[in-house]
Order: C-alpha cells, then structure tokens, then sequence
C-alpha cells in the first residue's frame, strides 16, 4: 500500500473497532438499569474472544485456495499469522473488527437473562462454524462469490459490498435462533421492558454511524484503490449518510402513525436500520436510489420490530426486526435496483436471483447452526440465568457489579 492507502486502512480499522462499544453502549441503554453490566461485557466479551480466534486462526479459514466447493479455507495454514507480510496483517486486522461486531450484534436478542460463560462458548464456536466460513462464501473466493458464474450469468454476480449477508443476515438469524432458545423473558408483554437510559441508546447510535464510515469504505484503502479511478469512495460515503438520514425520517414517521409520537429511541433504531440496509449496497446505488432504500427500510423496520409480540418470540432488542429484516431488504434492493444489473435499471433478473439465494442460504445456515449450538449450550450447562436472578438482575449475581453506585 502506498501511505494514502495505509493510513486510511489503519484509521478505518480502528473506526469498525470503535462500534463494537457503540453496540454496547446502544443495547445497555435499551435494558433495565440492573443489566446494563452483562449487556456490555457482551460485546467486550466477543471483542476479546473473537479477536484471538480471528488471529489464530479465523483468518485463514476467511479465504479459500482451493476453489469454491471447499466451505472456508485452511485454518492451520498460516495458524497466528506467523508469516503474513505488513499488508496482509492490515487487511487481517481491519477483517478482525467485522468478525467481532457480527457477533456482538447477536447478543441483543438475549438481553437480561443470559450467562455469561455460556454466550463465550457460544461466541466462540459460532463464528469458527458460521462467520468465518461465510465470510470466505462472501468474500474469500467462496461458492458466494462464484454464485454468477456457475449458474451461467454473464457478468452478474452476488453484491455485498460490506457485509449485508455475512454480517446482519448472519447475526439476525443466529439471533432468532437463540431468542427461540432461550426463551421469553420474565413478564414478556409489551411495554414492560422499557430503556433505562435513553441518552445511552442515543450515544450508541451515533458512534455506530461515525464508525460505519469505516466499515463501509473502509476497503477501499486495503484493495489500494484510494486516489484511483476505480475508487467509488465518494459514492459510498454520500450513500452511507444519505440512506441513514432517510430511514430516520422513514422510522419517525411510521412511528408517529402507529403509536401517537416520533421517539428518540425510535430515531437510533432507524437510523441503524438505515445503516444495516445501505450495507451490502453502498457503492452499487446511485445516490437517490440509497435514499429511497433508507426511506423503505426505516419504515419497514419500524414495523418489523412488532413481529415479537405477533409471533411471541423474545427478540429482546429487536436484532431480527432491525439487522435481519435490513439485511434482507438492502441485499434484495440490489436485485431492482443495483447500477447497471438491476432490473430496474437496466439489467435483467439475474441480479435479484443471485442475491435471494445468498441472502437466504446464509439465513437458513445460520439459523439452524445457531439453534444446534443454543440448544446444546443449554441442555448441558444452560444457557439462560435463574428467573429469580433475572427479575433480580443480572450484573451483581453474573458480574458482582452494578451499573450504577447511588449513594444517599
């Protein structure tokens, strides 16, 4: 890399690594006062585990040698990185940051009634059987990536630019799949389990879209295309801050039709739906059509996160009506509307066939791994806290700690 590249590559690094605490800060914000504690360690749960294992190993098996039949590449062919050069050790780190956040944005559909040990277990296995190898289908020369070739469409192939699939498709159904595992919380209803800090859920927002610049141009630097004319750059930024600006606007309305008034919680929501969304499509949608994607998925989000009271299933965080729904919606967009390929926009059908069948093989995969490996989890040491530990809360009796010391 030249130093326009390197420098932007470490600086987009460290904002992806940023949002892992804005995971954090937003879900501990959205639960009672006497979780907030294990809501955090959560995220810096999966900070610290995941970032070994993608060290050791998880790297590896992120890219494939041997041609797209094999499911991840070799994880002892380099095992902890011993003879990467500087350039592949950027990229291995800035991959390192999204294999993090993709688990910690799990854990928000388990809010206040997990173990902690357990969800390391989880953590841990989870991204060595789902995430690394789907992000080698994605983005490491998988059966993904090779998905318009080997069903014969010419020059189309699957588009996810930043993870839309093996990010928020990825975490959103694990997420289902353990909130069915776990099961509902004590006095599940709505309106019962309200936020214990909105400023909180607000400041989480916020450093999930400064960081999300990162995330999403953050490969430009680590494929050297900065200052080329094949950097789309410029493209993807304006995008990032134009579909999120519109799924607010897309959430806040919705809302104030559904329930009477536009909240700030609200506004956090749409704007990480928006966030989500743009995702997989940032440097493939001319600037309106990503308005329009923030617009739709806002309002779609904002209605999706009802689903848990409809289907009673305890999403406690809305991970599924927030980063599943979006994924989906932002990796099937591309299939109408994907510059040059989309069926509205000159292309043919093959864009939005090649995008459905990623979407929903990495949804089903998984999904069911998940669910295997919650069940397993809880039918031997448990998964899920006491119901009177939960009514309790959590952080003293998992943590010995509490989020807030009041004295009189």
């Amino acid at each position: 890399m030249d130093s326009g590249n390197l420098a932007w590559s470490v600086a987009a690094t460290a904002l992806v690594l940023f949002m892992t605490p804005g995971v954090a800060f937003f879900y501990g914000g959205l639960v009672k006062a006497k979780s907030v504690v294990s809501m955090m360690m959560l995220s810096f749960g999966a900070m610290g585990l995941v970032g070994v294992l993608w060290i050791l190993y998880g790297f590896n098996m992120s890219a494939i040698t041997d041609g797209p039949t094999f499911l991840a590449g070799n994880p002892f062919s380099d095992f902890g990185l011993a003879n990467a050069n500087s350039d592949t050790l950027v990229g291995a780190t800035y991959g390192a940051t999204f294999a993090i956040i993709t688990v910690a944005l799990i854990s928000g559909a388990i809010a206040d009634r997990a173990k902690f040990g357990s969800w390391m277990i989880f953590a841990g296995v989870w991204a060595t059987l789902v995430y690394f190898p789907v992000a080698a289908w994605v983005w490491g020369g998988g059966w993904i990536m090779q998905l318009g070739d080997t069903l014969g469409f010419d020059g189309v192939s699957v588009i996810d630019y930043a993870g839309g699939t093996a990010v928020h498709i990825n975490a959103g159904a694990a997420a289902l799949a353990l909130a069915l595992v776990l099961g509902k919380r004590v006095g599940f209803q709505k309106g019962i389990h309200k936020p214990h800090n909105v400023p909180l859920v607000m400041l989480g927002a916020a450093i999930l879209w400064f960081g999300w610049f990162g995330f999403n141009a953050g490969a430009e630097g680590t494929f050297g295309l900065l200052g080329t004319e094949d950097s789309s750059v410029g493209l993807i930024i304006i995008n990032t801050l134009g579909a999120t600006a519109a799924a607010i606007i897309g959430w806040v309305v919705v809302e104030k039709f559904k329930d009477g008034k536009s909240t700030s919680v609200g506004a956090a929501s749409g704007a990480v739906a928006g966030l989500v969304a743009i995702t997989p499509s940032c440097a493939n949608l001319t600037p309106g059509w990503a308005l329009l994607l923030g617009l739709i998925t806002g309002a779609i989000c904002a209605l999706a996160i009802e689903l848990k009271w409809k289907l009673g299933y305890d999403d406690s965080l809305d991970v599924v009506g927030v980063h599943l729904v979006g994924g989906v919606i932002g990796t099937l967009y591309l299939g109408f509307f994907a510059t040059g390929t989309g069926l509205f926009v000159g292309g043919g059908v093959q864009q939005l066939v090649v995008q459905f069948i990623a979407a929903f093989a990495v949804l089903i995969f998984s999904f069911v791994v998940a669910y295997l490996l919650g069940l397993a989890i809880e039918k031997t040491i448990g998964f899920r806290v006491k119901n009177e530990d939960e009514i309790a809360g959590i952080d003293t009796v998992v943590h010995g700690e509490e989020g807030y010391a009041l004295v009189d």
